[in-house]
């Protein structure tokens, strides 16, 4: 929906709440034209239901609303004593439109001294608990989001099983665009395995303001821009359009950002013509093979080099897929190591599978031509040679997600949009490139392309649970790193002894705030 839809859509609701309310408004001791106005009828109707005001704010929060509005629907039925449970549901399933009903076939009477305390451990617990969804929705929604890594691309940096706190204020919460949603789930509700949202109506694209931009070398959580639904929820295998902030998470390094050029050379990513220099932390790892003249000892060589997935392929010829750079020279001076060579395509290799596809390849998982990232404000000249680097961002991004219907198409020689020529484009928004640690275990920019600033979900900060599935029992838990962060100087350390410590000295002070609340009622 655009702007002055939403706006439309706004309006709407508000005539709804005023024909429906203004009467229960002059009940309560206010006027009925207080019932019309946008947004002080709705601090007013707070008053009413003898909640804070900044309940108001909670109504315009998306997906935070979707809780709000059935707990204000219940409020403003009790306020008039309508406090049965059919009253209450049926306030919750017609949407609200019950007050409806009471509005206007009802000779109801505002209850002003209404006691908002419950009056059972039922009542208690569910005002607690709906308070315990609210809260941690905003937490989820607009401050800390968890998440799992659940491939190997960026081994050994970030590791299979690595429970995160992704940031959203980092770069800036971006408020959601699907606006009806379940609760604190992505895009598949867990158990019943059904779709989690409505793709209408769908809110623009909004960022509040962060602590910093997206920085060279950061870890960056993001949805996958090229994510279709072709698996879930559909029939025949058919591709439908999905919301962007629904589309599958990802977590990879930004290796390049707007406006940057970049190539890879030999598997060394190279920005601006300089080689990318990695954070000490980072532990980049590429594909190995060799001869060995005796066998390996699998937990010696993970302890000692950090080698998991080390294999003889045929003989005494081994494989891995991830050897990480840092213990390669100490590797080849094994016992067992006769030859180890890296394996790197050559430059003459054109993969069709790389970016952006087809003939139009720009090499290999290895080797990739120049190119420019795309930035806001920036215009390039556009042909029918360049068109394919474009051509989605164009199409899809600065098109589909905004609600535009660009149509690009060539004519001979000549570009169209829209079937009007196109000689030069200027780009919206801005552009980045993620690429894996584990570069040749890792489906990333290589393979579809820029991920445009709309897709940002934030920054992990730290990792607080790592479980190692190929273990058992208490030995499943890396307690190593439990507890550290994610970025950073030197070597991780787990601050998971402060962490208890804090969380028992909390417990004792609300235990000992609540004994003194009791003895203060006593008295």
């Amino acid at each position: 929906m655009t702007l002055a839809q939403w706006f439309l859509f706004f309006l709407l609701v508000q005539v709804v709440h005023f024909l429906g309310t203004w009467k229960l408004y002059t009940k309560a001791g206010f006027k009925a034209w207080q019932a019309a106005v946008p947004v002080y009828n709705a601090v007013i109707l707070m008053k009413i239901i003898k909640r804070p005001w900044w309940w108001t704010i909670l109504l315009f929060v998306p997906i935070v609303n979707l809780i709000m509005f059935p707990v204000v629907w219940v409020e403003t039925l009790r306020s008039f004593g309508k406090t049965s449970y059919m009253d209450t549901f049926l306030g919750i399933i017609t949407l609200g439109l019950y007050i409806y009903y009471i509005n206007y076939t009802q000779d109801v009477h505002y209850r002003a001294e209404r006691d908002l305390i419950p009056k059972s451990t039922s009542g208690e617990w569910t005002s607690s608990i709906l308070f315990a969804v609210v809260a941690a929705t905003i937490v989820h929604t607009y401050v800390m989001q968890p998440f799992t890594i659940p491939t190997g691309s960026l081994e050994r940096t970030l590791l299979i099983g690595d429970f995160l706190f992704v940031s959203k204020f980092h770069y800036g919460a971006r408020t959601p665009m699907t606006t009806v949603s379940f609760p604190m789930v992505h895009d598949t509700i867990p158990l019943v395995k059904t779709k989690s949202y409505t793709n209408w109506p769908q809110l623009p694209y909004f960022r509040l303001p962060g602590f910093e931009d997206v920085e060279l070398n950061d870890i960056v959580v993001f949805n996958w821009p090229i994510d279709t639904v072709s698996k879930f929820f559909v029939k025949n295998g058919q591709h439908y359009y999905k919301p962007i902030d629904k589309r599958s998470n990802y977590v990879k390094r930004c290796v390049g950002l707007p406006g940057d050029s970049l190539k890879i050379v030999d598997g060394d990513v190279y920005v601006n013509n300089k080689i990318l220099e990695l954070p000490e932390r980072a532990k980049p790892q590429h594909s190995y093979a060799g001869h060995a003249s005796g066998g390996f000892n699998a937990q010696q060589i993970k302890d000692d080099y950090e080698i998991t997935n080390l294999r003889f392929v045929q003989g005494s010829t081994f494989y891995s897929q991830a050897i990480p750079d840092k213990y390669i020279d100490k590797f080849k001076n094994h016992p067992s190591v006769v030859t180890i060579k890296e394996l790197i395509d050559s430059v003459d290799v054109v993969d069709p599978s790389i970016f952006p596809g087809g003939k139009y390849s720009l090499g290999n998982k290895d080797q990739m031509k120049s190119f420019w990232i795309p930035q806001k404000g920036a215009t390039v000249d556009i042909t029918v040679d360049n068109l394919p680097m474009y051509k989605r961002i164009i199409e899809v991004y600065e098109g589909l997600d905004f609600h535009i219907d660009n149509t690009l198409s060539t004519n001979g020689n000549q570009v169209l949009l829209n079937g009007s020529p196109l000689t030069e484009y200027t780009f919206k928004q801005d552009y980045y490139w993620m690429m894996g640690d584990n570069r040749h275990n890792s489906e990333d920019s290589r393979f579809w392309g820029f991920v445009p600033e709309t897709h940002i979900v934030g920054k992990p900060v730290f990792i607080w649970l790592s479980i190692d599935s190929a273990e058992k029992g208490l030995k499943k838990i890396r307690w190593e790193r439990m507890f550290t962060t994610v970025s950073g100087s030197g070597q991780p350390v787990s601050y998971l002894l402060y962490t208890v410590v804090g969380v028992l000295v909390i417990i004792v002070v609300v235990k000992v705030m609540k004994n003194k609340k009791r003895h203060e009622k006593k008295k």
